[in-house]
């Protein structure tokens, strides 16, 4: 971890259509300076309402997703038809045509599996098989932020968050089993980008940005790669 020293360049688009070109645009360039230099690329991405827009925008862009390998950073422990499944949602999103279908998806094996445990020590096989590094590196990780303060399924007060010797982890979050990607890898990634929407986040992304917020309260507050971190938002969650 880097001492909570890590800072933060904040972009704020003028509503969510705009925020939601804004991070396809970004991560689109990412992918591809990434493929510049390496055979593959390797992005988490994160669930949730917020960037759906992104990934259907992000589907279109005619990059050479063949090389890319794209996994979930958490996921709720549930059927992969369930509506509240972010695998489901990835699919109909990025992956289900255009360009974007043509990469190459490892979602979190959940309810085929016997207990969210060996979802999470499935998953982490997964991730030290195709990602360099140990923890297992990242090109990307785009993560969420809940008006809790929660990121990926990392949430307040929850043992989850003082998980440093496992890559995934077994979780609850409001009430539900979920798997989800550890502060460890998180940290080891080469770019982190939180996108951030609407007026109820406002509160979380203050916490966030301040350096003298608890993590307990914030688990946000976790993510301290030794790089710096980019937060898109929108004009809502900011005024």
């Amino acid at each position: 971890m880097n001492n909570n020293m890590s800072t933060y360049k904040l972009m704020i688009a003028k509503d969510q259509n705009d925020l939601a070109r804004l991070c396809c645009e970004v991560i689109a360039s990412s992918i591809d300076l990434v493929l510049d230099q390496r055979d593959r690329c390797q992005i988490s991405l994160s669930g949730g309402s917020t960037p759906e827009e992104t990934y259907r925008r992000l589907a279109k862009e005619h990059l050479p997703w063949d090389r890319v390998d794209v996994f979930l950073g958490d996921e709720r422990w549930v059927a992969v038809t369930d509506e509240r499944s972010n695998a489901k949602m990835l699919r109909r999103t990025l992956l289900e045509s255009g360009p974007g279908s043509e990469a190459k998806f490892f979602p979190i094996p959940t309810v085929e599996l016997s207990s969210p445990e060996e979802s999470a020590n499935n998953f982490s096989t997964i991730l030290q098989e195709h990602c360099l590094g140990e923890p297992p590196i990242f090109d990307l990780i785009l993560l969420g932020l809940g008006d809790d303060g929660h990121t990926a399924s990392l949430f307040p007060y929850t043992d989850s968050l003082k998980v440093s010797n496992q890559y995934v982890t077994s979780c609850l979050g409001k009430g539900m089993e979920r798997v989800t990607i550890t502060t460890p890898v998180i940290n080891s990634a080469r770019k982190v980008i939180f996108i951030v929407s609407g007026a109820s986040k406002k509160l979380a992304l203050e916490r966030l940005r301040d350096v003298s917020e608890s993590t307990e309260r914030t688990p946000a507050r976790l993510v301290q790669p030794k790089t710096e971190i980019l937060i898109l938002t929108d004009k809502s969650t900011v005024e």
